[in-house]
This record gives structure tokens, sequence and C-alpha cells, in this order.
């Protein structure tokens, strides 16, 4: 008899070659699967994420699960992964769930975060500097064209393993965070691989006045990643929220 358990958490991507496991690169599945294996008598323990996040890329949230073939206190799990882990994964909760709870594919909606400042600041490290001069009215009225379920290929990176480019985006706006910092946000209930931030690289465009909206049309409509502008920079990136069907018993950090 197996057990299922979700475990809510966090991490800073900066030392890591992205959420997946993959060959003689560390990454976060890899950290957590190792500790986990230890507290598991030194059994083999494979964890299931909400998603890919690139190299770099942050999670201020994110969900995984695994099971396990005993009963866990889940306290002492969370009490435990956290002594042994590294300063930049936090676990916040674990909790059982329903045997038909998949982190990645029982989620109904996702949102992420990229953040920009405009005045050089040493302590912000995780936001991506940039120039004084964009105009943020005319990036929200451009964005508003990304929402909807319509084809993101032009925002895709290439020749990657899913069966459709098809994503369904239910808001993307930029925040203003003070006077020099602001962050966009949009959720949807999927991403494709770079996707945000290319779109994030693309609207920056429109904010520097060398974009259009009728561009930004053309470039959705054309499925072509190379119509598309250059992808901004990774560590401003973060997966900020993972929605569940309540059915499932999983709490989401609200």
């Amino acid at each position: 008899m197996t057990f299922r358990y979700a475990l809510e958490l966090a991490y800073r991507g900066t030392n890591y070659h992205g959420w997946q496991v993959q060959p003689n690169a560390s990454s976060v599945q890899e950290e957590i699967e190792r500790r986990l294996s230890q507290l598991m008598g030194n059994k083999p323990v494979s964890v299931v994420g909400c998603g890919r996040t690139d190299t770099g890329v942050h999670a201020s949230y994110y969900v995984l699960h695994f099971d396990a073939g005993r009963e866990l206190d889940t306290n002492q799990l969370v009490y435990k992964l956290n002594k042994m882990l590294p300063d930049d994964i936090a676990i916040f909760s674990a909790q059982k769930v329903s045997d038909e709870f998949h982190a990645r594919f029982s989620a109904s909606l996702r949102t992420y975060h990229y953040f920009i400042h405009q005045q050089k600041n040493a302590f912000l490290q995780d936001s991506y500097y940039l120039g004084p001069i964009v105009d943020f009215d005319a990036m929200n009225q451009a964005a508003q064209l990304l929402l909807g379920k319509q084809d993101f290929t032009s925002f895709s990176k290439l020749h990657t393993d899913v069966k459709t480019n098809i994503c369904t985006v239910s808001q993307v706006k930029w925040n203003q965070v003070s006077e020099s910092s602001w962050y966009l946000e949009i959720s949807a209930d999927r991403f494709l691989r770079n996707m945000v931030r290319a779109v994030v690289g693309t609207l920056l465009e429109v904010g520097y006045g060398n974009l259009d909206e009728a561009g930004l049309l053309k470039i959705i409509a054309s499925k072509d990643r190379g119509e598309a502008k250059l992808s901004v920079p990774a560590k401003g990136l973060f997966l900020v929220d993972i929605r569940y069907p309540e059915e499932l018993f999983l709490k989401t950090g609200e």
C-alpha cells in the first residue's frame, strides 16, 4: 500500500539548472529526491513537480507529489527536510492527498511574476535592470491581445515535447511596486517553455516604441518563434501560484 503526499515549497533557482533532473547538472528535483531518499532509509524516491522551470528561474510557490510506502508524520517530514536541504530550497508544508492528485496534471491555473527595475540597485539581484524610458500604459494595452485561448507557438522554445501550443491566458498586467520597480503578472492554464520570458521581451519592445499592437497581432498569428522578440533573462522570473480543484484536498497557500 502506498500513500501520496504533496509538498509546498519555494526555491531560488540561481544555483540550479532548472527544476528537472538532468545529466551532469544540479537541479532542484535532484536535491529533494536525494534528501527524501535518505529519510526513507536510502530507498529511491521519485517526485513529480507541478512543472519545469528553466535554469535560473525561481519559485516562491511550488508543488510536488511523491508516494511513500508508509504513513508519514508530516510535521517531522517538513522539519527534517528543511534541516537537510540547502538554504535556497525551503519546504512550507506536507500533507497527504488523494491518490488522484497529480502535481502537474491536476493543476488548473498557474501564475508567474516577472520583476524589472529601472534604477540600479545592488540588492535587487532577482530582477531585470533596464532603462528608464518605458511606456507601461502601452504595454498593458497591448498585453490584452494575449488574453484568451490561442496558439502561443511564437513565444515557445523550439523543439519541445508538448502535444499542443494552445494556452488559455486569463490575466496579464504590469503592476507597479515602487517608483522604479514593476512586475508583470501572467496567469494561464498552462505555459510553454520560455513563454513568459518571450512575452516579457516582446511587450518591452512595445514599451520602447519599437512595436505596435498590429505588430504584436502579426507575431501571434505567425506561429513562428523567430518573429517574436528576444527573451529576457531568467533571473527576474518567479512561479508564484498554482491552483488545484478543492476536492483533491491540497492547500494553495492562500
